[in-house]
This record gives structure tokens, C-alpha cells and sequence, in this order.
């Protein structure tokens, strides 16, 4: 691991020193967890919100349904 130094406001930095405490774990780890939370969150990519949501319309074909809507807005 690499050591890296952060400032935080004053309220941050006693909430962390609560919550670490409270969970019986360093506050390092839940920096590390958090940034772990963020970045699986931006992981997340195009394709796997595709997969996600593929077959929700059920209403005919989307893309005319695309494209009456869209006439509308002229």
C-alpha cells in the first residue's frame, strides 16, 4: 500500500473518528472501503446498464414509438 495524507473538514474528520470506533475498525479502512464502494460504482459499465435493462419495454416497437414522440416536438 501506498501512504497518502487528506485533509478533511473539521465535522468529517470526527464523524469518521466516530464511526470507526463504533464499527471497532481503524479509520483507514473505511476511507479504503469507501473509495472500494466508489469505484465499483463507477465500474459499472454501458454494456452491463444494457443487460440491465434490456426487455423493459413491452409496448411494440420502441424505436417508432421513438420517433411519433419525437414528431411531437417539432
Amino acid at each position: 500500500m501506498t501512504r497518502t495524507i487528506i485533509s478533511l473538514e473539521v465535522q468529517d474528520k470526527q464523524w469518521l473518528e466516530r464511526r470507526a470506533a463504533a464499527e471497532g475498525v481503524p479509520m483507514t479502512e473505511l476511507v479504503r472501503e469507501a473509495i472500494r464502494r466508489m469505484r465499483q460504482q463507477e465500474d459499472l459499465c454501458f454494456d452491463d446498464l444494457l443487460q440491465q435493462t434490456s426487455g423493459l419495454w413491452r409496448h411494440g416497437d420502441g424505436l417508432a414509438y421513438q420517433r411519433r414522440v419525437r414528431r411531437e416536438w417539432r
